[in-house]
């Protein structure tokens, strides 16, 4: 059972159940967590990055990439990309599946929450302040970070130990210096994934799943991803 699908898949399901879920727990009326603020909100995301990292490299992806763009910029780098048919595949799956156990964890507190948009909030991100091209440009620089940076924290130069918590520490500094204008999807399955559920679940007053924003935390990432790719391998990391 443990192979690199089914590694992605697992991985990538506990980084949503866990980054959403603290999302849900702050938004959502009567929660316990409710109004704690972006604070709890991006260290949420970090353990969730630094949890679902473990739980796919232990159920079989050598990698515990989680996310598109993370496949896409390593692709790029060594110029192999048979690995994103299997991985990006089961890290959409994933993010759908994780998202439906945050919508499940929550159940009485949807019908308690009034604002079609908190709800929305819960599972897909959206702009602050709607410009296209602005919430692009932050996707794409936030993505160029993480995979510039997680890549270095693997370089020969560096050959950091523990892994998983620093990857963690590093979105967590993205959602904090970077995230403020769009959410910081930083990665296309996170965003896509759980903007599917929200569009299929029976969520109590839910409204549209503002498809018309759904491209920018796709496209922003993948092309951040693919230039951090391409940085680091014509700089020899």
């Amino acid at each position: 059972m443990r192979t690199p699908f089914f590694g992605e898949f697992m991985g990538t399901l506990i980084l949503i159940l866990m980054g959403n879920g603290v999302v849900a727990g702050t938004l959502l009326k009567r929660s316990k967590g409710e109004g704690a603020g972006w604070l709890a909100i991006t260290a949420g995301w970090a353990f969730a990055v630094m949890t679902g990292v473990v739980t796919a490299l232990a159920c079989g992806s050598p990698d515990g990439h989680l996310n598109p763009a993370v496949t896409l910029g390593a692709a790029m780098t060594t110029g192999d990309f048979s690995k994103v048919a299997v991985y990006l595949p089961a890290q959409l799956l994933g993010a759908i599946v994780g998202a439906v156990l945050v919508w499940v964890n929550y159940l009485p507190h949807w019908e308690l929450t009034p604002d079609p948009g908190t709800k929305l909030g819960c599972f897909a991100t959206s702009p602050a302040v709607r410009q296209p091209g602005a919430n692009f440009i932050v996707e794409a620089i936030g993505t160029f970070v993480l995979v510039l940076v997680a890549f270095e924290l693997g370089s020969k130069a560096v050959k950091a130990p523990f892994a998983p918590p620093l990857v963690g520490m590093l979105v967590w500094a993205i959602g904090l210096s970077l995230g403020g204008p769009t959410g910081y999807a930083i990665n296309p399955a996170r965003d896509l994934g759980p903007r599917i559920a929200h569009a299929v679940l029976p969520i109590a007053g839910k409204q549209g799943s503002d498809w018309a924003y759904a491209a920018i935390p796709i496209l922003g990432p993948l092309a951040g991803g693919a230039a951090a790719g391409a940085f680091v391998k014509w700089v020899g990391m």
